[in-house]
């Protein structure tokens, strides 16, 4: 009888336990996973031999193939937790390019939020 059991890399145990320890929800651990995981894929190698070139052309190729701004911006969040946090590399992530969707959806909230106080007559 032969038993199958699945090994994990020393690197993805590591990242795991970074997360546990800030205590960051079981969908948030399992969103950053993948987002190493496919770049790990991306690169053909362990993501902790990665330069920042490295970095930058996995964006390029993810913007290529229409990858959306939120899904973009939780891809960067992923991988600069992976640099950051798990490899004390902050250096190879110190300038990526982040969307604005945040700003965007401020701007809607701050619009809702004048055009209730103008309908309740708080504001003209």
């Amino acid at each position: 009888m032969t038993s199958t059991i699945k090994s994990i890399t020393l690197l993805r145990q590591r990242m795991i336990d970074d997360m546990r320890m800030r205590k960051l929800s079981p969908k948030t651990q399992a969103g950053y996973i993948r987002v190493v995981k496919r770049f790990a894929a991306f690169l053909g190698r362990s993501p902790d031999t990665a330069s920042d070139e490295d970095l930058r052309r996995y964006q390029l190729h993810l913007v290529e193939h229409g990858i959306s701004p939120i899904s973009l911006n939780a891809t960067l969040t992923g991988l600069k937790f992976l640099f950051e946090t798990t490899l004390n590399h902050p250096e190879l992530l110190a300038n990526p390019y982040l969307t604005h969707t945040i700003n965007i959806h401020l701007k809607t909230i701050c619009c809702a939020i004048k055009n209730l106080r103008v309908a309740l007559h708080l504001e003209k």
